[in-house]
Parts: structure tokens; sequence; C-alpha cells
């Protein structure tokens, strides 16, 4: 997720099944429904829904899910209280109207509600069942699904239910839709032979796959290395579409550099429209998006950053992830204390991988990292709220820290965690006379924990990894992560030959912080400054 969001996943379950599942895996990757160069067979035993999106102009849309049978008497059918990605609860249940359960012949079949997200039914014949219930929308974000008269975004764990302790059942979904809408964007894989039919090895994959349906344009598409990447969305404007996928070409080589592997058979950008905030995805992302504001002062550069961020998180996070995040349990809260790497970190590579890829100057990155340090030592919660703290509590303070009176009592790990990121990085290249990267870290990280031992990371495995890079320790750099001590910024800048300069302003009484060229910079100060920008 993305901090240009109001408030993003990892998926261990695919990790975890990936030494037997691996080629299958790899096929479930970002399409459009009306391509079908990526198609599989239906699962047999799988789970069956119909989504009917037909009125669309009462932004509501209807689900049926079929099954042929099921051994348990007793069935527990749950909905998401979340949606990884975005780490908030979202009570996905309270959307559920109209919902009814009939066996074979037609039969109503009892249903009690055991909490907000649990309907139980009690299928004694272990027969044939059919589900069926409404889904109301009423909010333009990238966590809420919405429907009206022109197109559908539907987020899955609002949609489907599943059978409790059977999240790795096969799905089988099918759409149907206004004829006079045109396309289909998702990650699910096209089942070959049939309109608008997609499936899923499991739940986990399902849930990691938004759809976005209606009139779509696509933009022309990109190959790196032979792999294809793809923009799609719903009123996207009017904006200078060849400028902008070179652009984002350009950006995505550049994270594909950082890690040296490219672990998806096909990528698509989907924008789903208005609505704030975007969300990472092992094969796409879904991100609010209207480019007719991309003619603004500046407006482009953002987008660029905000693109890049949701792009590499398919790195950081869905892959390069917290122990904790996965297997997800999607009823409660799935705290880690590493947000600040997953989210803090994927700041850093934002403003970095456009940089590289050549799209702004040395003073735009700067500038970049300038907005988080004034933002950050203008936040008295500095002093009251650790790293790992906010990372830990994003669940009850929000993404951005607390809000109202304990405003200042916390703080984001957007905003310290790319500060955090800066200084790491210099002290490695300091340790290692520039021999090694924050790049590294993160490579050794995914090929270690995503590749070779198929799980997340701990915090001291991170640290530990970091101080294998370096070739030293790093408690001082990690006691920024850990605790509340203020930030000694010239001592790493001074490594790249940098400075930082502060001024308060009389009115306001705010600090704002500048990065400047030292004087009398070394041969090694500047190499280091040279490869850390990219010149």
């Amino acid at each position: 997720m993305s901090k240009y969001s109001d408030n993003v996943i990892n998926h261990s379950r695919l990790i975890k099944k990936q030494k037997n599942n691996f080629l299958s895996l790899l096929l479930f990757v970002a399409l459009i429904a009306t391509n079908n160069n990526l198609l599989g067979q239906a699962p047999k035993n799988a789970l069956r829904y119909t989504v009917s999106i037909l009125k669309p102009a009462t932004h509501s849309f209807h689900v049926e899910l079929n099954c042929s049978s099921w051994a348990e008497d007793t069935i527990n059918l749950k909905m998401p209280q979340w949606m990884p990605g975005y780490y908030q609860i979202m009570n996905y249940a309270k959307e559920v109207e109209n919902f009814s359960v009939k066996d074979k012949n037609g039969k109503v079949i009892g249903v009690k509600n055991i909490n907000e997200n649990i309907w139980q039914i009690v299928n004694k014949s272990h027969g044939a069942f059919r589900v069926s219930y409404d889904v109301k929308t009423n909010k333009q974000f990238v966590a809420n699904s919405y429907v009206d008269s022109g197109h559908a975004y539907i987020i899955p764990e609002a949609a489907f239910l599943y059978i409790d302790g059977h999240l790795n059942t096969a799905v089988n979904v099918k759409l149907v839709v206004n004829k006079e809408w045109n396309k289909i964007a998702t990650g699910l894989q096209y089942v070959s032979g049939k309109v608008n039919e997609f499936s899923a090895p499991d739940f986990d994959i399902l849930y990691d796959c938004p759809i976005l349906a209606g009139n779509l344009e696509e933009l022309p598409s990109f190959k790196i290395n032979g792999i294809e990447h793809r923009f799609i969305g719903y009123q996207i404007g009017d904006f200078d579409k060849e400028k902008f996928m070179a652009s984002l070409k350009k950006i995505v080589e550049a994270g594909i550099a950082v890690i040296g592997d490219i672990p998806y058979k096909q990528y698509t950008f989907i924008a789903m429209g208005n609505g704030r905030g975007g969300i990472e995805h092992l094969n796409n992302c879904t991100v609010g998006f209207n480019g007719n504001e991309l003619s603004k002062e500046g407006a482009m550069n953002r987008m660029m950053n905000f693109l890049a961020h949701e792009y590499f998180h398919h790195y950081n996070v869905k892959r390069i992830r917290p122990y904790e995040l996965g297997p997800f349990d999607y009823d409660n809260e799935n705290k880690t204390n590493l947000l600040w790497v997953s989210e803090g970190l994927t700041v850093y590579y934002e403003y970095m991988l456009v940089k590289r890829a050549g799209l702004v100057s040395d003073k735009n990155l700067f500038a970049d990292f300038e907005n988080n340090i004034s933002t950050l030592e203008n936040n008295p919660g500095r002093l009251y709220q650790s790293l790992t703290q906010a990372s830990y509590e994003t669940w009850s303070d929000g993404p951005f820290g607390k809000q109202g009176e304990e405003a200042n009592k916390s703080i984001s790990y957007y905003e310290k965690g790319p500060v955090v990121g800066l200084l790491l990085d210099f002290e490695i290249r300091h340790a290692t006379a520039n021999k090694k990267s924050l790049d590294d870290v993160m490579r050794l990280v995914y090929w270690q924990y995503y590749k070779k031992l198929q799980r997340g990371f701990t915090d001291a495995e991170f640290q530990q990894a970091c101080e294998a890079v370096a070739g030293t320790s790093l408690n001082k750099v990690f006691e920024y992560v850990y605790t509340v001590k203020e930030f000694d910024y010239n001592s790493y800048l001074s490594f790249a030959g940098l400075k930082i300069d502060k001024e308060k302003n009389a009115d306001t009484g705010k600090q704002k912080f500048s990065i400047h060229q030292a004087d009398n910079v070394t041969a090694d100060q500047s190499a280091i400054l040279k490869a850390w920008l990219g010149n």
C-alpha cells in the first residue's frame, strides 16, 4: 500500500506450497479477460461462484456459491474482516444482504449467524447446496468494492465467502456483466474455452486478485526480458500516454535491477478510476488514478513515485515479507513490528527508482527526503513512539498515526521509515568502501527467505542481513528503529559528502530541513554520493 492512500499482502500459502506448485502458481498473472494468451482449466472440485452485475446503478452485485457436496454436516461460511495490504479491520460482512441457502431441490436450509462475519449451515444430507447473497457498495476506495453504472471494482475479500478451515480449496469464478462493458482486468487465471470465467488454486490467490470490469482502456504494453507489462483502467483520462508508458517502463526496469529477478509471467497496473489509494499484489497492483491531473506541476512525478511504490511492493512485502504476514488470519489483526521495512523502505525505493529511471533531478530526490525529515521533525510524536511501535500499532492508530487529541503521540512509518532507509544505506556504503548498499540487503533477504527458505523473516533476521552485508554491527542505526532516539543526520549524510540545514518559520514555528553538499568533499565521499545518485 502506498503512503498516498487513505491508509498492501503477502501470500505465505503461495510460498509454502511453491516447491510442489511453482509452475502452476506462476501462471496466476494479471491478465485481461479478453486476452486469452494465458489460459487454464477450471478446477474439478472447486467451489463455484457466480457474480452478477446486471444492475450496477444500484451500487450492488449478486453472488451465488454452488457447492456440489461437502463431507461435513456443519459448515461455517466466513467473510474476511480485512484485506491484506490495508492493515485495518474493514468489517466487509456488514455489506452483505439477502443471505439465503438452498439444497439441490430448492429447499431452504436454515442459517445461523454465529457472529457478524460467520454464517453457519447444517447440511446433514451432504448434498449439493447453493448460497445466495447481495453485496452493497458505497465508497470508492482501493480497499472497498464499488459498483456504478459504468464499472465495477470488486475486492474478493468483500465478495467471496470461504468455508472455515478450507482456505486451500480451489475456486472457480464466473462474472456476468453488462453487455455494454468491454473488458475485465484481474490477476485470476482465465479458464480456457469459457467466457468471463476464472480460477484460483485456493482462497489466498483469490483474495490477492481484485477484479475491475467495465468500459476499460488499455495502453500499449511493454516487455522486459520477454515479460509483458500492461496498464489498463477505467476513465483513465487525457494525458501523454506514450510518454507515460515510456516512463513507467524505466521505473519497472529500475525495480527489477535492484533484485535481479522477475518472479511473474505478466504484470498489470490496474487503474480503478476515482478513489484513493493503491494496493499491491503478486502480479498486479490496483491504484486510484486520474490522468487528467497529470498536466499539473509536479503531478507526473508524484504519480511515478506512487506507481514505483506499488510496483516495488511485489518484491517488498509480497515476497520479501515479515514472518507474521502469512499464513493470513482473515478474522483478526495480523500484527508485525516490521511494516517500517515493508512500507517505509518501499517509500525509500520509490524515490530511488524514479531517480534511477532518470525521471527526476538530484534536487527532486533531495526534496523527497527533506519533506519526510521536516514532517517527522515537526511531529512531537517522534519522542513518544518508535518505528516498531508504529508498525505494530497501525491497526489501532491508522497508517499515518493517531488522530485527534492523540495525534502528537505517534508517528507514521511512511515518514520515518524512508529516513532510516537513507541513513542505513549510507552506513552500509561507508562500511564497505562503497562496494555494497541497501540493494544488497534487499537481494539477500529475497533470495534467502523468499526463494530458499520460502518464509518471512523476523526482526532479528532483518538486522542480521543488514549486518552481513555491511560486515559490521549496525546497532547504532537500528536504535533509530527500536527507540525514539533523535537522529544524528549529519554523521550519516557526511559519508556521501552531504549535510543538513534547518531554518525555523517565524510565523508557524515549524522547522524546514534542507540537504546540501558539504565543503571539502573527499574522493571517497564523492564516490559514494555518485553511486547513490546513480550518476
